[in-house]
């Protein structure tokens, strides 16, 4: 994955709350398990005028020419709930997307974010609401992952996050990676317990 220390970016609101992932990648537009050739179908019951058509809506804040290469967005609450697809944040990683912020995640969504480089940023409704506020204007909003900042012009908002998943995200490391980092230990570990328990490790 590649690390995510530091970014600025346009931040595209979209708050509502509940958006499920249904509606961040439709069914119909799953046509394989590849992480590959989703970011068309990203929102496609929203960005396109007819149901599987290809025609902008140009309504939709993500065909509007402020959000054009925005890596940033802004949702409302309980924002990936509904199934535990994760085409729906390989969707989101595919158009470009590497922070999203919103009031609340569905757990199994945020823990998918992690998994595939998207850092799932949880603030306020009000801090959310304050940095939506400077879309219209390109004000740009600054993601410090090290410090657990957001900082948009003077406005500074700090937030939380595991350990683990921050240094996923900084260091680009997936779950396998951190594990095999204390392949020293897991090793003694077997070393020790084969010295005691041998009949444990007899080959069939």
């Amino acid at each position: 994955m590649t690390p995510l220390v530091t970014l600025e970016s346009r931040a595209v609101p979209l708050l509502r709350d509940n958006i499920d992932t249904d509606a961040i990648i439709p069914s119909r537009e799953m046509r394989s398990v590849s992480k590959d050739g989703l970011a068309d179908g990203l929102f496609a019951g929203w960005r396109y005028t007819a149901i599987g058509g290809r025609e902008i809506d140009p309504a939709f804040v993500l065909n509007q020419p402020e959000g054009k290469g925005a890596q940033i967005l802004l949702g409302g609450s309980n924002f990936g709930c509904g199934s535990s697809r994760e085409h729906a944040v390989w969707a989101l990683a595919e158009y470009g997307f590497r922070v999203v912020i919103a009031p609340s995640f569905s757990p199994i969504f945020q823990g998918n974010c992690i998994r595939n480089g998207i850092a799932p940023i949880v603030l306020p409704r009000e801090a959310v609401e304050q940095i939506a506020a400077g879309f219209a204007d390109g004000t740009p909003v600054t993601i410090d992952m090290p410090s657990c900042e957001v900082r948009m012009g003077l406005a500074v908002f700090p937030f939380s996050m595991e350990d683990e998943a921050r240094t996923m995200l900084i260091e680009g490391a997936d779950a396998i990676e951190l594990t095999l980092r204390h392949r020293a230990e897991i090793e003694g570990f077997f070393a020790r317990d084969a010295a005691v328990r041998p009949w444990i490790y007899l080959a069939d």
